[in-house]
């Protein structure tokens, strides 16, 4: 799942979009009214992997036998939280338009933008009972990218995952409210507007990928059918005439208009994609006109 050469160096000219902070003078800072790179000193916080080695304080360090980062006014870093979701749902469609894989190529990219602009990134697959993330510590810098994508090849997508309780999971551990993107099929039993809301009240701002498969929009089925929830394993007997197909594509859109519409009233961006479109164009252009990325 590596990135070619091309394909790298065109996300690294991209950028995160958030309304959390402003883009500080350089590339790969972000600066906000709190805590900078300015002349007055502020407060300390841990040394992370990443931190450049300057800014460790090496009294603190002496006294203390921890090392720990001078931090100053005005300057802020980004805390990136990437979460995708490893339901059995997202095991779906075959090569380059298997839902799981599709999802773990745009986690990737995001994450290889987050890490290109020095912003702190953690990534993380949501179970319902279990999440699996990066590292114990958020990774800053390109040169955890091969870190990042060997975590993601390893994946797998299994299980039922509510949305609201992986969500929850996810957040017992304290966290940096910061950006979180998610993505998702939104196949939650219990929906997928209370994960959003809880987000949000933990202080994020969330950016929502919508991801289906071709044939979860429109599928070519017919006849008399058994149909088998890959979650729960419940079965349904169904005659799926054009009728029925109409009824069924008018569904899947209203859903999605739906899910647009509830994000826009709670400040969410929404992006709807689907997997025969390549990775790399949603990421550069999709995503750029979603205001996900610049």
């Amino acid at each position: 799942m590596l990135f070619d050469e091309s394909s790298l160096r065109k996300l690294q000219q991209l950028t995160l979009v958030t309304a959390r902070v402003r883009a500080g003078a350089l590339r790969g800072e972000r600066r906000s009214l709190k805590r900078g790179a300015g002349l007055e000193f502020a407060d300390f916080r841990d040394y992370v992997p990443g931190d450049d080695l300057r800014r460790v304080d090496w009294n603190v360090y002496a006294r203390l036998d921890r090392p720990y980062v001078k931090l100053r006014e005005e300057e802020e870093d980004l805390a990136v939280h990437i979460l995708v979701d490893a339901s059995q749902s997202m095991d779906w469609g075959e090569g380059p338009q298997h839902k799981f894989n599709y999802a773990l190529h745009l986690a990737a990219a995001v994450g290889s933008i987050g890490l290109s602009t020095g912003d702190r990134v953690t990534v993380s697959t949501l179970k319902t009972s279990e999440v699996y993330q990066t590292s114990e510590v958020s990774l800053r810098g390109q040169q955890y990218l091969l870190h990042l994508l060997k975590f993601l090849e390893a994946q797998q997508a299994a299980g039922i995952t509510d949305l609201e309780n992986a969500v929850r999971r996810y957040l017992i551990r304290p966290r940096r409210p910061g950006l979180v993107i998610l993505i998702s099929d939104l196949l939650s039993p219990h929906g997928y507007q209370p994960a959003l809301k809880t987000l949000q009240q933990r202080g994020h701002e969330v950016a929502l990928v919508h991801v289906l498969s071709p044939d979860e929009v429109d599928p070519p089925l017919a006849g008399d059918l058994r149909l088998i929830d890959v979650e729960t394993g419940g079965a349904q007997e169904v005659s799926l005439d054009g009728g029925l197909r109409d009824a069924y594509r008018e569904r899947v859109k209203a859903w999605r208009n739906e899910a647009q519409a509830f994000c826009r009233a709670r400040g969410v961006r929404y992006l709807a994609v689907e997997t025969d479109r390549a990775w790399d164009e949603v990421v550069l252009y999709d995503m750029r006109k979603a205001r996900m990325v610049k």
